[in-house]
This record gives C-alpha cells, sequence and structure tokens, in this order.
C-alpha cells in the first residue's frame, strides 16, 4: 500500500503472466485466466462499483462501548499488518532508478522481513536517523500515554515530515507511533546488552519475525491450514505448493492485490488513543469530525497512544466503555463508511477502498476465487454461501448473497472478495483477554485466502537467507516460546 491509494507501488502495474517472468511482482497461479465482470470497460466498472458499494458499511461513529463487529484480535494487529506490509514492500529505489527501471523489472529490492522501513540503509548512509551513534533520534513528548512517548524525528518543513526508513509508517497516527515503539525497543536492547549495531539490528528483526509467525499468522489465519504447512509443529518449505520462484522470491498479485489486503476489513471506524481522544480514521466534516487520525504531520502532543487499549499489555475490563481494549473489526465482506469515502489528500475516481481494490484486482488480471480454488483442488463456495455484509455471529440481516449483488458474480466472485467470504465460514473460539470470561468465536483466513498468505510469508522468509527460519529455526525470544506482540510491546515501554 502506498502513502496515497492512489499510487500503485513500483512495478505493480506491469506484473507479467509468463512463467518465466522475474520481476518484483509475479503470478502464484499464472495459468488462470483473467475474471471480467462485464462486455466491456465500462460494464466492468458499473458492476464492481456496485460489489464495492454492497461492501462498504453505513455510518457509524467512534465508539467505546462493546460492538458486535468486534473479532477479539486486539486492535493493535491491524496496524502490525499495515508495518508488515510496508515492510515487504518497501521500495528503497532513487527517483533516478524508478525512471530508469519504472516498472521494477531490474533495480528492486527482494521481498523481505528484514525492517528496512525501520533501519533504511543504516547510520553510515543515512545518519540523519540516528543519534551520531548507534539509537535512533526521536521527537518531541507525546502526552495521553506511556510517560516517555515521543512523536517520531521530524524535519522542520510544513508540515514536518518523519525522518524514518520508510515514508508510508508516518501516514496514521497509530502505524506512526508502533514505528516508534520499534524504534524504542532498538534502542532498549542497545542500551541493555552493549552489543553492537548490527547484532542488535539481527536480534530486533528475529523477534519481530518471531511475532510475525507465531503470533501474527496464527490470529489471521485459520489453524488446519497452518497445520498443514507444519512437519512435527514447525513450519516446513517443503509444504510450500503454490508459491514458487524462479531466482528470489518475488510479491505474488494473488497476494499483494486480494489475499493480503484482509486488513481493510479490520479496521475499526474509529479508535480511542487515550482518555480523552476519541477520533475516526478520517475527518467527516459531514458528521461533525473535523479530525481525524491521518498522518505525514508533526504528532498532536495530546494524542499518545495509551497502548493498553490497543494490545493486551494489562488486563481490563470489557465492562469499562472508556478504558477498555479495543478490539479489530471481524475479518468478512464490510469494510467501514470512512473508507468507502476517503479524503482527497488519500484518493479519489473512485474515493471507495472497496471498489478501488476491486477495479486494481480487474485491471491486473486476477482470476476468481473460484478459479483459484479449482487450482488449489479445494471445492469452491457456492454463491448462496458467498455472504455480502458484516459476519457478526448473529446474522446481519441486512446481508446477501452475491449474486444478488450481480448475476455477472455468478460463481465468478473477484478474488479479494471471495477470501473475506471464505473467511466468515473458517471462524475459531477466541477467549478474550479482559477480566471477564468471554469468549467470541473469530472469522480466519480460509483454505484459499489462508493459504495464499502464509505460503508468502513463509516462502519470504524460507528464501531469504538472513532470516529467523533460514539461520535458526528454533530459535526463540528468552521470555519463552509464547512471547507475543504484547511482550513486543512491553519490552519497547520500557516495562
Amino acid at each position: 500500500m502506498s502513502s496515497r491509494h492512489s499510487v500503485p507501488v513500483r512495478g505493480l502495474m506491469s506484473t507479467g503472466t509468463s512463467p518465466s517472468f522475474q520481476g518484483r511482482f509475479g503470478r502464484m497461479f499464472r495459468s488462470l485466466s483473467a475474471a471480467t465482470f462485464g462486455n466491456d470497460e465500462s460494464e466492468n466498472v458499473i458492476n464492481l462499483a456496485a460489489l464495492g458499494d454492497a461492501m462498504s458499511a453505513g455510518f457509524e461513529a467512534p465508539k467505546d462501548e462493546k460492538d458486535d463487529e468486534e473479532s477479539g484480535i486486539p486492535a493493535l494487529y491491524t496496524y502490525l499488518g499495515q508495518f508488515i506490509d510496508h515492510d515487504i514492500t518497501f521500495d528503497p529505489a532513487s527517483s533516478l532508478q524508478k525512471q530508469n527501471d519504472p516498472d521494477a523489472l531490474i533495480d528492486f529490492r527482494t521481498p523481505a522481513f528484514d525492517l528496512d522501513n525501520v533501519y533504511g540503509r543504516g547510520p553510515d548512509d543515512q545518519p540523519y536517523m540516528y543519534d551520531g551513534g548507534s539509537s535512533f533520534l526521536l521527537g518531541d513528548p507525546i502526552q495521553g500515554g506511556n510517560p516517555n512517548a515521543k512523536d517520531l524525528a521530524r524535519n522542520n518543513a510544513d508540515p514536518r515530515r518523519a525522518l524514518i526508513g520508510d515514508p508510508r509508517n508516518d501516514e496514521n497516527t497509530i502505524v506512526s507511533q508502533l514505528q516508534g515503539l520499534f524504534l524504542r525497543f532498538h534502542n532498549r536492547l542497545l542500551a541493555d546488552t552493549g552489543l553492537t549495531f548490527d547484532i542488535v539490528q539481527r536480534l530486533v528483526r528475529f523477534h519481530y519475525q518471531f511475532v510475525v509467525l507465531n503470533d501474527f499468522l496464527p490470529r489471521i489465519v485459520h489453524s488446519s491450514v497452518l497445520a498443514d504447512l507444519k512437519t512435527h509443529g514447525h513450519y516446513d518449505s517443503g509444504k510450500i505448493k503454490f508459491f514458487h520462484w524462479k531466482n528470489n522470491p518475488f510479491m505474488p498479485v494473488e497476494f499483494s492485490v486480494a489475499a493480503y489486503r484482509l486488513g481493510h476489513s479490520m479496521i475499526r471506524p474509529g479508535y480511542r488513543l487515550n482518555d480523552a481522544v476519541l477520533l475516526p480514521i478520517f475527518p467527516i466534516p459531514q458528521q461533525g469530525f473535523n479530525e481525524g487520525l491521518t498522518g505525514f504531520r508533526a504528532m498532536n502532543p495530546a494524542w499518545g497512544i495509551d497502548w493498553a487499549r490497543f494490545i493486551d499489555i494489562e488486563i481490563r475490563s470489557n465492562e469499562d466503555a472508556l478504558r477498555r481494549l479495543q478490539f479489530a473489526y471481524r475479518l468478512d465482506t464490510s469494510l467501514v463508511n470512512p473508507l468507502h469515502h476517503l479524503p482527497p489528500s488519500v484518493a479519489s475516481n473512485p474515493s471507495s477502498l472497496a471498489q478501488r481494490n476491486l477495479e486494481r484486482a480487474w485491471r491486473l488480471g486476477l482470476p476468481s476465487g473460484q478459479s483459484v480454488a479449482r487450482a488449489m483442488h479445494l471445492q469452491p463456495l457456492d454463491d448462496e454461501d458467498i455472504i455480502i455484509g458484516k459476519g457478526t455471529e448473529d446474522p446481519d440481516p441486512d446481508a446477501k448473497s452475491i449474486v444478488d449483488v450481480s448475476e455477472v458474480f455468478a460463481n465468478n466472485c473477484p478474488l479479494w472478495t471471495y477470501i473475506l467470504a471464505e473467511a466468515m465460514h473458517f471462524s475459531e473460539p477466541v477467549k478474550l483477554p479482559v477480566t471477564e470470561d468471554v469468549e467470541v468465536t473469530a472469522p480466519r483466513l480460509g483454505p484459499v485466502g489462508g493459504r495464499i498468505v502464509a505460503e508468502v510469508f513463509l516462502g519470504l522468509m524460507f528464501g531469504d537467507a538472513h532470516s529467523l527460519l533460514s539461520l535458526d529455526p528454533h530459535w526463540h525470544p528468552e521470555e519463552g516460546p509464547d512471547y507475543a506482540l504484547k511482550d513486543f510491546v512491553k519490552y519497547a515501554l520500557g516495562q
């Protein structure tokens, strides 16, 4: 995802279909025909716009209280997912390189979980990100959450831009402060151990990769899918069936344009940052919200995040509306209303994120979800089981079958929509990390969507000679094999 939803990352729109294609992006299912949804461009756009409208919910104001759409996944995982996307799609090429190789066919960075979006090119090449030694610079203090919280280091432009490895990690308030946690984790580990920059960098990467594999993936992918990728409880490269590359791993468009857009359905209408600040994700002036959690500017000094509202670093009551842990929304075929009306500074023509996702996948020639399921030797979902609407435990009265949107989608569901609809049939019980005894069912990516996401994650790590899975697959943090995102956050906060 680029800093503007209207600007695809370099090389995406030129993705080839040939089995010999080698570039930044490629395809997992090269032999499958492109799905179309009309007889000409106009019909395709009209039908996809109708589906995008059906996948977009009505207006809801940001809220504190419990919500039927909550998944049981703490809200920070939504933005860890965005952070991961920025990491594996990070493009460090100069403007001249991008002009000379606009399709990223020759000069490109192989996707990897290596935190280049945090470290950039390191203290020698980008000294303005560091303190003159091996620690990251931090910015001005921010209040409302952790007492030691600081904004990212910034320049003196107007607006003030963050001095970080990947500017996209300042595109909203939450991912910006998550970036700050990674900087603080590095700085504390450096101070606690006295190790060299290179060793600390490797340890930070290992902690991050461990969380990705053992905490993040199990929260979004059904356990049966992950079990099929393991031997004796450990991920096995020999179990990867569909993600194969010629020389180096590439970014499959089935992943980047469809399966990994799952996070869009997890976004809430807004978030409470601390006792005093509850805001929508974007400004909604027509509803009385003139401010939103948009980024690319100095952090409001009152917007420090109380992280226990985003991740279970302490156990709070689910009944305490003001201080409770907020949960990501469910994986389903419904996106919150602010994503249907993106601000002009983010995207336009169309301003609907659902429609943008659907159109981009169609223009890239992605196959239908049913075609991919059959290529995986799976029985596709029946049309009546592809439900468009909210995946709440009590059925959404406004939900409908995809063919009720248009008959053009009969046995011909866009891959992104199919993957989200599939997740609504693959739920697992989740015990909420709250003081009360509460259990919910949380949708997970199923055998199509989950397999694509998990195989790409594993393939990128197995294909990276410096990754945790390649160097030390049985490694785990000193805290133990149950280490999770909450432990990473606690350490970064000094707890």
